[in-house]
């Protein structure tokens, strides 16, 4: 099979989000990294950090996505790559004036959250403009092969990176790499309609609703929300939990810890995306989305048997290929499900309210699987979600007949914008 070709304006569009995305993977970690060993912070603040700057970035997205609906996608995104930026830059500056504090992290962590929620709605409306239906599945394909390589190489690199020139070189990377792809988004060129706006030109308050409204009416986004957040959420939710008792009391080192999920996801997560349009099309998209959705299901339970030395190593190394393997396979279909599923002048609110959801979920999950964890073992906290997820199927849509039934209904052909 040869390569599906999408066009000039899509490479660029696909360049831009590798930068980030590869910028985003440098960066990883670098704030708990800034917090622990610049500003000495204990692990309560971290915790805070990680679980505040998703849950507050999400409460300030929530208006977000009727202003992007009525707003042209390519400058909201170019917007949305320079606050970003500009955000991330502070850090930098203010550590070289040794004037950086832990509220300063929080505040930064907030912008970005909110601004990532932005960009994610503007840029899935704009693809679903750019490419024709049919191409939906490549291109998401190809996004999803970019951000698991950018997982495989990025937090390795970023983290020597920090050792060899200090804790905020990441930080000017991931700053630089938003730059390059606000760059990259303004040479698509081409013009693109304003959407129109029907009745009232002022945002309304049932306007921050309406993409919630639209999720839970449909058939068969409903069902792929509440999967979504219940998964995304647990596996989360276990990710910290992991890490206390792999580094702690299974005595593993930092590098050894990296090594057994960075490489394993990259590598899964890459196989996966690449299987997900040939699986589709030999045995369609309802079927392999749902085999997927169940087959992840039921990878994170075993790694509450993980132990001290190579045996929990190679098991954890297992867990994380086959899980992330599954979820690279089912990311794509979900994406594509979702432009598919919902109507063109809805686009934006609908996946504003999606990312809003889903990480409410994960901050929610999170802080409470670390009660969790310290009233009784990081251990016991990681097999309950484990078990609980062996559940989460059941949430995905079940009638391949509907599905069918659904995808009728859709508008043939995407909006055009004119070259």
């Amino acid at each position: 099979m040869g390569r599906r070709a999408l066009g000039r304006r899509f490479g660029w569009l696909w360049a831009s989000f590798a930068v980030s995305s590869y910028g985003t993977g440098l960066g990883f970690g670098a704030f708990p990294f800034m917090a622990i060993l610049v500003l000495h912070s204990g692990p309560t603040q971290v915790a805070v950090l990680a679980a505040s700057g998703r849950a507050v970035g999400a409460l300030v997205a929530v208006p977000l996505g009727p202003w992007v609906e009525f707003r042209r996608k390519r400058p909201v995104m170019i917007a949305m790559d320079l606050t970003r930026c500009a955000a991330l830059l502070t850090v930098p500056v203010a550590f070289a004036f040794g004037l950086l504090t832990f509220a300063q992290l929080l505040v930064v962590s907030v912008v970005v959250a909110a601004a990532n929620i932005a960009f994610n709605a503007a840029s899935g409306s704009y693809l679903k403009a750019l490419v024709p239906r049919e191409d939906l599945l490549v291109a998401n394909s190809r996004f999803e092969s970019t951000t698991w390589t950018s997982t495989m190489l990025g937090p390795p690199l970023g983290g020597a990176a920090i050792g060899l020139f200090g804790p905020v070189t990441t930080v000017v990377a991931d700053a630089a790499s938003y730059l390059l792809s606000a760059l990259g988004i303004r040479a698509i060129g081409g013009t693109e309609p304003r959407p129109e706006r029907s009745g009232a030109p002022r945002l309304r308050a049932g306007d921050l609703l309406d993409g919630w409204r639209y999720l839970l009416a449909h058939p068969t986004l409903r069902p792929l929300l509440l999967n979504a957040m219940v998964v995304n959420g647990l596996i989360m939710a276990a990710e910290p939990l992991l890490a206390v008792l792999m580094l702690g009391r299974l005595g593993f080192s930092p590098w050894q810890y990296a090594l057994a999920l960075a490489a394993s996801s990259g590598v899964g997560g890459f196989v996966g995306s690449r299987l997900a349009r040939p699986l589709a099309a030999r045995f369609g998209q309802h079927r392999v989305l749902r085999v997927s959705g169940v087959l992840r299901a039921c990878w994170p339970v075993g790694l509450a048997f993980v132990r001290p030395g190579v045996p929990g190593m190679l098991l954890v190394i297992g867990v994380q290929l086959g899980l992330v393997t599954c979820i690279g396979v089912f990311n794509p279909l979900l994406a594509t499900s979702r432009l598919e599923h919902t109507a063109p002048d809805r686009v934006a609110r609908t996946l504003t309210a999606w990312s809003i959801s889903t990480s409410a979920a994960i901050a929610a999950m999170t802080a409470a699987w670390g009660v969790l964890a310290a009233a009784t073992t990081p251990r016991t906290a990681i097999a309950l979600a484990g078990i609980l997820l062996l559940a989460s199927p059941l949430l995905l849509p079940r009638r391949e007949r509907q599905w069918a039934h659904q995808e009728q209904g859709k508008d043939p052909s995407p909006t055009s914008l004119t070259p």
